[in-house]
């Protein structure tokens, strides 16, 4: 069994950190995906929260390893 990380840059931050692919939380510019990082999902959820609105969901492997086939 082998596992991954992807490295990339957070769209929020522009800061260089590990995700797992599949369950980064992510947004669409100009059709791509972009990655965001946990502290800045963390920063926007707290947002969220003293606006009224629902926290977006963090998958609990977000951040993790991704296992390799």
């Amino acid at each position: 069994m082998a596992y991954m990380f992807v490295t990339g840059y957070c769209y929020g931050c522009k800061n260089i950190f590990s995700f797992n692919a599949d369950f980064v939380p992510s947004i669409r510019i100009e059709g791509e995906k972009e990655p965001i990082c946990e502290e800045c999902m963390k920063r926007t959820n707290v947002v969220r929260v003293e606006k009224g609105l629902s926290p977006h969901p963090i998958h609990p492997q977000a951040y993790e390893p991704q296992k390799v086939a």
